[in-house]
């Protein structure tokens, strides 16, 4: 876009992105955890843990999949015995998916894992470093939620 500030941040945040999205990396942290789960379970545990009781199709809103793909992982997780499904209190038609106990002994493996391995790539930034960075950061993933993408000038719609 010609503005060197916009430039400099592009491609980090690219690397930032694919790093999120590897394969490898996801390999690399399960298998640091001593755990089996895919990258897309794993993200579904994840927000089970921190979200606590959830239906099915909160759980898709929160983790932006698509319903079909998280019904298919929970499934996955439900057969390997880190995630039920339930009557919601006050409502059981309403089924709502809990972790269970090995559920969650697998989220925080992971997760200390992943504190671990944070802790050590801040481990020589400076206490005013990593507060600037997390202040900056929080605004900018608010920022991507909040602003909405605008069409080029020219586009046309594909057939």
């Amino acid at each position: 876009m010609g503005d060197p500030a916009f430039d400099a941040i592009r491609a980090p945040l690219g690397q930032l992105f694919r790093l999120g999205a590897s394969r490898k990396v996801h390999a690399r942290q399960v298998a640091a955890a001593g755990v089996e789960i895919t990258q897309p379970g794993a993200a579904l545990l994840a927000r089970i843990v921190e979200d606590g009781p959830v239906v099915l199709g909160d759980l898709s809103a929160a983790a932006d999949m698509d319903p079909g793909a998280v019904s298919r992982q929970v499934k996955a997780l439900e057969a390997d015995g880190l995630v039920e499904r339930q009557g919601r209190e006050g409502d059981a038609r309403i089924r709502v998916l809990r972790a269970t106990p090995a559920g969650r002994r697998v989220r925080n493996r992971i997760a200390d894992v992943q504190d671990r391995h944070m802790a050590d790539v801040l481990a020589g930034w400076s206490d005013n470093d990593r507060a600037t960075f997390a202040r900056l950061l929080d605004r900018f993933v608010e920022d991507l939620r909040s602003v909405q993408y605008r069409p080029t000038e020219n586009h046309r719609r594909s057939a």
